[in-house]
């Protein structure tokens, strides 16, 4: 029985030893694949108690192969912005690209840690072996609605359409005009100012807004009012008048030329908390800042001159895609010809809390398992997840010099363990040959 014994632990030694080596060249194999995971290879004892005070009966060893997916390898930089990976804990959510062609609109989600992701034909966003970005749209003026972080329902396919046309309207404009403080005193002509500002409407097209400044000038003998009336007409709107405000302006020593009230006359009213007018356009609203009363920085009245110190506005015309880039909270902002960017997609990395317990796929992608836990959807950066990081790629999490150094040990344990058997056929052959 001990003989025996023996022979049955040179074979599971071997077969230990068999499956170390299967994980060593796999892992050697995959040194330069990117997002990787080393598999590592643990030996346990095998204990049978028997009458140990006689003779002692060999147990033997058997081998458990884990991959160790919480392992991060190296972050390296790329040309690619949509190169993408987490530099820290938490995956990133792919589909495959069969998927996109099901009917129901259900897509199985996999989990990985990095991903080379170019816009095909049809603008869907993947890498070469067919894993799909999948991502929370945004809402048309690029806000992300509130999704549930807890299900994967709501994730879609990151569609990148290069070929469209977008429009980028004004909704703010800051106004910064110094009116000439003579205008308003006793014996001024009264002569109206007149700026006209161009903003961009709702469908790219060029738009202005006429602005008409016209002094309230007093009685002969009276002091200076310091006050004007603002009429503002749209073009967008055929010209009609939009909004028209009495702007009074302060005298005193320590506030001097700033605004002291506005009073609508028609149109939205002023907001003195923030100094600015819903302006209503042709087609949408403006956001006019002409500065809050008491400070600088909006429309003044000082010396003698008319003066458009500071006036700004966003918006441009329409716009083509440029390119796309992520941030390291997970938004994927366009970037369009104009100068602007908008935000179309937020994807959300996803953590377990054992990520040991995925089930390892092809492409370097994992399934949730009862092994892993509930996953959850974290905003990146946020919570135990890292950022993720765009123009980046995670290489391979294995050790070329330690893995040939465990295989060193592994032949060397293989050859010992064949080196028993021998022994033992040898020891048995002996036995044999007693009965002759």
């Amino acid at each position: 029985m001990t003989i025996s014994s023996s022979l049955n632990v040179g074979v599971s030694g071997l077969n230990a030893n068999a499956t170390q080596l299967a994980a060593i060249s796999d892992n050697i194999a995959n040194s330069s694949t990117y997002g990787y995971k080393r598999e590592q290879t643990d030996f346990y004892s095998i204990v049978i108690h028997g009458d140990t005070s006689t003779s002692y009966t060999a147990g033997g060893v058997r081998a458990s192969s884990m991959r160790l997916i919480d392992e991060r390898g190296p972050l390296i930089a790329t040309s690619n912005p949509t190169d993408i990976a987490i530099d820290g804990r938490g995956f990133l959510p792919v589909t495959n690209i069969g998927a996109l062609n099901g009917q129901d609109g259900e897509y199985p989600i996999m989990l990985a840690t990095t991903g080379s992701f170019r816009p095909d034909a049809s603008g869907v966003l993947r890498t070469e072996t067919g894993q799909v970005l999948m991502g929370w749209p945004a809402d048309v003026d690029g806000t992300i609605p509130s999704y549930p972080r807890d299900s994967m329902s709501a994730l879609e396919p990151v569609v990148i359409n290069s070929s469209q046309y977008v429009s980028n309207p004004t909704d703010e404009m800051h106004l910064g005009i110094n009116l000439p403080a003579t205008s308003t005193q006793d014996g001024a002509d009264g002569a109206p100012f007149e700026l006209t500002v161009e903003y961009y409407g709702n469908l790219g097209t060029s738009e202005s807004l006429h602005y008409t400044f016209t002094p309230i000038v007093p009685a002969a003998g009276q002091p200076a009012t310091n006050a004007w009336t603002m009429t503002i007409t749209d073009s967008a709107s055929g010209d009609a008048v939009v909004g028209e405000y009495t702007m009074t302006f302060d005298s005193s020593q320590t506030a001097g030329g700033t605004l002291t009230s506005v009073t609508t006359v028609t149109g939205a009213a002023f907001d003195p908390a923030t100094g600015t007018i819903p302006l209503a356009v042709g087609g949408g609203t403006i956001s006019l800042d002409i500065g809050i009363p008491g400070q600088s920085g909006g429309m003044t009245q000082l010396s003698d001159n008319f003066a458009p110190v500071s006036i700004t506005k966003n918006g441009s015309p329409a716009a083509s895609l440029v390119s796309v880039e992520v941030d390291e909270n997970g938004y994927l902002h366009a970037i369009y010809d104009q100068g602007f960017t908008k935000v179309i997609f937020q994807i959300p990395v996803v953590d377990v809390p054992n990520p040991n317990g995925l089930i390892a796929g092809n492409d370097q992608t994992y399934s949730i398992s009862p092994d892993s836990g509930p996953y959850y959807l974290w905003n990146a950066g946020d919570g135990p997840t890292g950022a993720m990081q765009g123009y980046s790629r995670e290489e391979s999490s294995v050790d070329v010099a330690g893995e040939l150094t465990q295989l060193i040990t592994t032949q060397r344990a293989y050859s010992s363990n064949a080196k028993v058997i021998q022994t033992v056929d040898e020891m048995l052959q002996e036995t044999t040959n007693l009965k002759r």
